[in-house]
């Protein structure tokens, strides 16, 4: 299971204070601005801010349909890794301060009591769903609680979660299909079949 492509763009703005765009990359490459681009659910080019569409990679590297999400740029002050199951936190990491790397345990960062509350805003009526088992990265920006992005939990990497924890989310997401209930069935990854 993994969050769907758009639902980064689909949160209210107060949950992410800044503009976000899910497109395609070929409309992406026509940008003239400076935009943070990224696929949402996979590692298909680097994410990263680009000075404008021209140095997305062309149609012989990425195909035109593939999803990006387009962002505003921002500069978080501290990110976190939350592992979600059935909509609670149920392990969580500090992994950068000002874009370095600083890894501590959730609850041993200052911020734990914060985190907890901001991310039980996913939750709250209007905001889009979530898998029940899924990676969300938070972060603040400009003194405001955002998130940065939705991860499949069976594609990140823990930092200082628990470990077991993790684990738990990271089988519920990556049961076999026949397992997964009517809830979460829309949030199955596509598979693409191969023809040889």
């Amino acid at each position: 299971m993994e969050a769907p492509a758009g639902w980064l763009a689909e949160l209210p703005y107060e949950l992410t204070w800044r503009g976000i765009e899910s497109t395609t990359v070929a409309e992406a490459r026509a940008l003239r601005r400076p935009a943070f681009v990224k696929p949402p659910n996979d590692k298909s080019f680097p994410a990263r801010v680009y000075p404008d569409g021209s140095g997305l990679p062309g149609p012989d590297a990425v195909d035109d349909d593939t999803p990006v999400l387009v962002s505003d740029i921002v500069a978080f002050t501290a990110e976190y890794r939350l592992y979600l199951l059935d909509g609670e936190v149920v392990t969580g990491s500090r992994y950068a301060v000002r874009g370095a790397l600083d890894v501590v345990r959730l609850e041993e960062d200052a911020l734990h009591g914060e985190v907890l509350d901001f991310a039980a805003l996913l939750f709250a009526p209007g905001v889009p769903p979530l898998p029940s088992a899924v990676v969300v990265d938070v972060g603040t920006v400009d003194g405001r609680w955002a998130v940065v992005e939705a991860n499949a939990a069976w594609a990140s990497g823990h930092y200082a979660c628990d470990s077991d924890a993790a684990l738990d989310v990271v089988l519920r997401a990556a049961r076999p299909a026949a397992e997964v209930g009517a809830r979460d069935a829309r949030f199955l990854r596509p598979v693409r079949h191969v023809v040889q």
